[in-house]
């Protein structure tokens, strides 16, 4: 799955577009270390492809590389986030 980042000045989006339908993940970045994401979206049309946990997995991974931490507000992500254990090192609150 292709995911790309788009970035603006005070945060950004991951998005994946498949079969001309876009999932997105947005954040807002509160420092050069610290991102908040806030929402996932996923169309329906892309529901129970896997979509969004490619997303979020993505997000951990960008961190990681990055050396910056996520806040986890958006319901979503934070599901995900308390299900792997091995995604605390990015983890923050």
């Amino acid at each position: 799955m292709d995911i790309r980042l788009e970035e603006t000045r005070s945060g950004g989006r991951y998005v994946a577009t498949i079969d001309g339908h876009e999932a997105e993940m947005t954040y807002s970045r509160t420092s050069p270390k610290l991102i908040i994401i806030d929402h996932t979206g996923v169309p329906d049309a892309l529901r129970g492809k896997g979509v969004g946990q490619a997303l979020a997995l993505h997000a951990v991974e960008e961190a990681r590389r990055g050396g910056w931490k996520i806040i986890p507000l958006c319901p979503f992500f934070k599901a995900q986030a308390a299900r792997h254990e091995d995604w605390r090192d990015v983890i923050s609150g």
